[in-house]
C-alpha cells in the first residue's frame, strides 16, 4: 500500500514510450482536473543520454575533477575500473529547472535522487536500488551545464583556520582596534527614561524631516505613514551611532540629529524600493525562491546583492508576507497531498513472447548480457535487426536509461558487415513467415508502416518527394540545383520599350500573375524600328540603353517582317555566339553570364521548365525560380 502512495516531493519513474527508459522526475503539487483525473506537476532531471555532445564532454570533465579532488582529500579512495565508470553514468543524473504537467497514471514506481556530497564516493550508488545523484545543472533552452549552487561545501579546503587558544596569563599581542569596532557602551551614566526620549525626539526629526523631503511627500502622502517610515529600526540605529560618537552626552546629541543643512533622514531598503519592484521581487521570490543572485540578475540588475538579501528580511516582518503564507497555506489546503497509483501490470509492447520462435529469432543473444536463455525477451533497437533483450537487462534498461555491457552503451551501434548480413536473412526470412508490418516512414510526424519495402518507397516519392537508393534503405533528398538565369538584350529592349504592356512594377508585386508574352512580342516588334526611326518617342536615357543594347544583338535578327516568327522577338532570338536560343522569356539556360549581371536562385530542378515569377522594375534581369515559384 505504500509504495503505491505517492506524496509531493517523492521521486519517480515516469513512462511516455513503451520502448525508451523511464523519465525521472520530482512531484512538485498533485492536481485534480474537472473530469476526475489527477495530473502531476513534475520538475524534470535529465540523464546523461538526453545531453548534447558538447555538455557531455563538459559532465566528463566536472567528473573527473572530483575524482581527483577525492583522491587527494580521501586516504582511502578506490579508483573506479572502466566497467564500473561504465555504470556510474548509469546513475547520474541533471538537474533542471523546467517543469511539466503529466498524468499521474504514468507514474511506474518510486526512486530516490540526491546532491552528491564531496565527502561521498559516487561508487557507493552502484550498490543502491533505484539510487541517483546529481551534481550539476542544465538548462535545455541555454544549453547549458553549470555546478549547483546548493552543494554542501564539507572538506579541508572549507574548514576555518582556528588560532590556539591563549592560556591564563598570557599576553595578548594583537591590536584589538583591528580586530573589531566598539559601537556601544552599556556602562554610561544615561537611564532607560533618557533614553527612550531620544528615541521619541529622534522619531519626531525623522517625521519633521520627512514633512520637508518632496520625494518623501510622493512616497507617503500621509502623516501617518511618514511617522511609521521614521519609526523604523534605521532611526533607533542612527541615534545611537551618534550618541557613541558624543560620548553619550544628551546636549551634543541632540544637536548631532539636526545637522546643519536640516534634520537628517534615514531610509532603509523598505522605504527607498518602489512599489513596482517590490511587485517584481514578490515575482522573483515566486519563480527562484530564496536564490537571490537570479533574482537580482533576472529581475532586479539595478539593484546590489545586499540590498536584494536585506529587503527579504525586512518584507518578511511586513504584512503583505503574513497575507501571502496564509493565501499559500490556503491553496495547499485544497491541492491533493497524496495519490494512490495501483501497480501497472499491463504487458509491454515490445514483449516478444509467444510471437516469435527461436528459430525465428536465429539464437540472437541478449544485447546487454549475452545470455541465450531467458524467461521473457524483448525488442530493442532498431525493428529491422531484431535485437533482443533479456527481462534483465530490459529492467535495467528502463529504470537506467543503458546496458550493462561497457561496449553497448545504452544505444544501438551499428554491427559489422558480417553481421549485418545475417540480420538482413532473418529479416527477410522472418517477413516471408509472419508477413508482419517491418516497414515503417522516417519522415517526422508521418511513422506509417508498410508490410513490403517497395511500398514504403513509393509512399516516400509520393507523398514526402524522397527518392530512396536501391542499395540502402536510407533516404535521400532532391538536390536543389543552383543555376543562373540572365536576360539576353532582346528581352532587356522588351523591358524598356514595353513597360506600358509589361507593367513591372505590378508583376514584381504579383509572382504569380502570368504575363502576356503574346502581348509583349508584337509591341516589341512594332517599337524597336519607330525607337530606331526615331518616331516613337521615348527618354534620352531609355533611348540611349535601347541603342547600346541593338549595338550588341547579331545583324540577322534586325532584319525581316514584323509578323515573321523568325525576327526578333522575345521568345526566339540567336544570341550573341549565333546559337538558336530556347524558348525561354529569361534567355535559357545557355545564356552567357556577363561581368556584373545575373542571379543565381537556389531553389529549384536544373531540369524544370523556368516559370516567371517576378521581373525587376528597371529592367536588368528576370528572376526564375523551378519548385518556388509559387512560393
Amino acid at each position: 500500500m505504500s509504495a503505491n502512495m505517492y506524496r509531493v516531493g517523492d521521486h519517480v519513474y515516469f513512462e511516455t514510450s513503451s520502448s525508451q527508459p523511464y523519465q525521472i522526475r520530482r512531484i512538485e503539487e498533485l492536481n485534480k482536473t474537472q473530469n476526475g483525473n489527477v495530473e502531476a506537476k513534475v520538475m524534470c532531471y535529465f540523464r546523461r543520454r538526453d545531453l548534447p555532445p558538447t555538455l557531455t564532454q563538459l559532465a566528463d570533465k566536472h567528473q573527473m575533477s572530483l575524482e581527483e579532488e577525492q583522491q587527494v582529500n580521501s586516504e582511502g579512495f578506490e579508483e573506479l575500473s572502466d566497467y564500473e565508470r561504465h555504470l556510474q553514468k548509469h546513475r547520474e543524473l541533471f538537474l533542471s529547472r523546467q517543469v511539466e504537467t503529466v498524468p499521474a497514471t504514468h507514474i511506474r514506481g518510486k526512486c530516490s535522487v540526491t546532491l552528491l556530497n564531496e565527502t561521498e564516493s559516487a561508487k557507493s550508488y552502484l550498490s543502491r536500488e533505484d539510487s541517483f545523484y546529481y551534481s550539476l545543472v542544465y538548462d535545455p533552452q541555454q544549453k547549458t551545464l553549470l555546478a549547483d549552487k546548493g552543494e554542501i561545501r564539507v572538506g579541508s579546503s572549507f574548514q576555518c583556520h582556528l588560532i590556539p587558544l591563549s592560556t591564563e596569563g598570557e599576553n595578548d599581542d594583537r591590536n584589538l582596534d583591528d580586530l573589531e569596532e566598539l559601537v556601544y557602551k552599556p556602562d554610561h551614566d544615561l537611564d532607560d527614561n533618557q533614553l527612550d526620549q531620544l528615541f521619541i525626539l529622534a522619531r519626531s526629526v525623522g517625521t519633521f524631516g520627512r514633512a520637508l523631503d518632496c520625494s518623501s511627500t510622493v512616497r507617503q502622502p500621509s502623516l501617518h505613514m511618514s511617522a511609521a517610515a521614521a519609526s523604523r529600526d534605521i532611526t533607533l540605529f542612527h541615534a545611537m551611532d551618534v550618541l557613541h560618537e558624543n560620548e553619550y552626552d544628551l546636549t551634543k546629541t541632540i544637536c548631532g540629529l539636526v545637522g546643519k543643512g536640516g534634520p537628517t533622514i534615514c531610509r532603509d531598503e523598505m522605504e527607498e524600493w518602489s512599489s513596482s519592484e517590490a511587485n517584481l521581487f514578490e515575482e522573483a521570490l515566486e519563480k527562484y525562491g530564496k536564490d537571490f543572485v537570479d533574482i537580482r540578475q533576472d529581475f532586479l540588475p539595478w539593484k546590489s546583492l545586499k540590498s536584494v538579501i536585506e529587503y527579504y528580511y525586512m518584507w518578511k516582518t511586513t504584512d503583505r508576507y503574513v497575507q501571502q503564507k496564509r493565501v499559500k497555506a490556503a491553496e495547499n489546503e485544497s491541492k491533493l497531498k497524496q495519490v494512490y497509483i495501483p501497480s501497472y501490470n499491463k504487458p509491454n509492447p515490445n514483449l516478444l513472447s509467444g510471437k516469435l520462435t527461436e528459430s525465428q529469432m536465429g539464437g540472437r543473444p541478449c544485447e546487454g548480457c549475452g545470455t541465450e536463455k531467458a524467461e521473457a525477451w524483448y525488442a530493442w533497437g532498431p525493428l529491422q535487426l531484431q535485437c533482443r533483450l533479456c527481462d534483465l537487462c530490459w529492467s535495467y534498461w528502463k529504470h537506467l536509461g543503458g546496458l550493462k555491457s561497457a561496449s553497448a552503451k545504452g544505444e544501438y551501434e551499428r554491427p559489422p558487415p558480417s553481421q549485418r548480413l545475417e540480420r538482413s536473412a532473418q529479416y527477410k526470412q522472418l517477413s516471408a513467415d509472419t508477413g508482419a508490418i517491418h516497414c515503417r516512414c522516417s519522415v517526422p510526424g508521418c511513422l506509417k508502416e508498410f508490410r513490403h519495402k517497395s511500398h514504403l518507397t513509393r509512399h516516400l516519392v509520393v507523398a514526402h518527394n524522397i527518392v530512396t537508393r536501391s542499395v540502402s534503405p536510407k533516404p535521400i533528398m532532391k538536390t536543389r540545383a543552383a543555376f543562373s538565369l540572365i536576360a539576353i538584350p532582346v528581352t532587356k529592349i522588351a523591358r524598356i520599350l514595353c513597360k506600358d504592356v509589361l507593367k513591372p512594377r505590378h508583376i514584381a508585386r504579383n509572382p504569380t500573375k502570368v504575363i502576356n508574352f503574346a502581348a509583349m512580342k508584337h509591341a516589341y516588334q512594332l517599337r524597336l524600328p519607330q525607337t530606331i526611326a526615331g518616331t516613337f518617342k521615348v527618354s534620352k536615357k531609355a533611348k540611349a540603353k535601347v541603342l547600346a543594347l541593338v549595338s550588341k544583338m547579331p545583324a540577322d535578327a534586325m532584319v525581316g517582317d514584323p509578323a515573321s516568327p523568325s525576327l526578333p522577338g522575345i521568345m526566339g532570338a540567336k544570341d550573341m555566339m549565333g546559337r538558336k536560343r530556347a524558348m525561354e522569356p529569361g534567355g535559357g539556360l545557355d545564356a552567357k553570364r556577363p561581368a556584373t549581371g545575373g542571379v543565381i536562385r537556389h531553389g529549384g530542378d536544373a531540369g524544370s521548365s523556368p516559370v516567371p515569377s517576378a521581373m525587376s522594375a528597371d529592367g536588368a534581369d528576370m528572376y526564375y525560380g523551378g519548385d518556388n515559384a509559387n512560393k
